[in-house]
């Protein structure tokens, strides 16, 4: 297989035409990393490749499953394992584009092999996380597991319930299966491996345009698709950059104005944390400026 080409980010950033040159230029095939544009009926919200676009370069990976699906960084890891397969068969230069770093860290260092929790379990956890707040979530959590609870921020309930599942399904805590080191499925040394810049004034400008842009293409149209499934606000999908704001002005809670206003924010405070994880993560990596 060629040489993998690892793209990495902030939103809004410009990686994504950047990957589409390079695929063009190399004989590449783009392959996403980012753990929002994985959802079927998130074109819009999430910024996908446009059909025209993905005419230009063969994509793998996006717009893949549902907004239902409680999609994972292991899930990614094994569909993107198959992408780096079907790329080697088919001949093409694999791309790996995105802005979510946790994908790229199991790309890289693979996954603490963790086992499943039992179904019972999991669905006792969930169940509780239904009938208790995240904080009484947490205080039960520092009992079972205190390693775990002092990583965890009181209010995440999503990964207070999966510590507690694991320490309940397996008697070990979380914290000791992710020091147990996984399988990588690309080693750094054997990419090239890149990470886009631009000033913060410049992202948070491309930021406030790309939402209006959003909103001119069918974002709330979107929306409103999204919210006739109800779905579960515990879902990945449900935590799309812009959409809870706009659900709220469908409800009639918020203005339109305040929901774009809203999105807007809720964007450039992804970027910021964006920029914090790829500082500290992505050191070694060649920095693209981009203008």
């Amino acid at each position: 297989m060629p040489v993998p080409i690892l793209i990495a980010g902030p939103t809004a950033s410009g990686k994504s035409a950047l990957a589409l040159e390079m695929a063009e230029r190399y004989g590449g095939a783009v392959l996403n990393a980012d753990s929002m544009q994985v959802y079927r009926e998130l074109r819009i919200l999430t910024a996908r490749p446009t059909p025209e676009e993905e005419a230009r370069a063969p994509h793998r990976l996006f717009g893949h499953v549902s907004v239902r699906d409680a999609y994972s960084v292991g899930r990614w890891l094994d569909d993107v394992a198959g992408a780096l397969a079907w790329c080697a068969g088919a001949g093409y230069r694999p791309i790996i584009v995105g802005g979510t770093g946790l994908y790229f860290k199991a790309l890289l260092e693979g996954l603490a092999p963790i086992p499943s929790v039992a179904p019972e379990i999991r669905a006792h956890w969930r169940r509780e996380a239904g009938v208790r707040t995240a904080p009484e979530l947490h205080k039960v959590l520092a009992v079972r597991d205190p390693e775990m609870a002092v990583r965890l921020d009181p209010g995440d309930t999503q990964r207070i319930v999966r510590a507690l599942e694991v320490i309940d399904s397996t008697s070990v805590s979380l914290a000791e299966w992710q020091r147990r080191p996984g399988t990588p499925l690309i080693r750094e040394h054997e990419a090239e491996c890149y990470v886009v810049s631009r000033s913060r004034e410049e992202v948070r400008r491309r930021v406030d345009t790309r939402f209006d842009a959003m909103m001119a293409a069918g974002a709330l149209e979107e929306a409103r698709a999204i919210a006739a499934l109800d779905l579960d606000p515990e879902l990945p999908a449900a935590r799309a950059h812009g959409l809870r704001p706009l659900l709220a002005y469908l409800r009639g809670k918020m203005t339109l104005d305040a929901a774009v206003e809203a999105g807007k924010l809720e964007t450039r405070q992804y970027v910021k944390r964006q920029e914090i994880w790829l500082r500290r993560n992505m050191i070694a990596w060649k920095s693209t400026s981009l203008q």
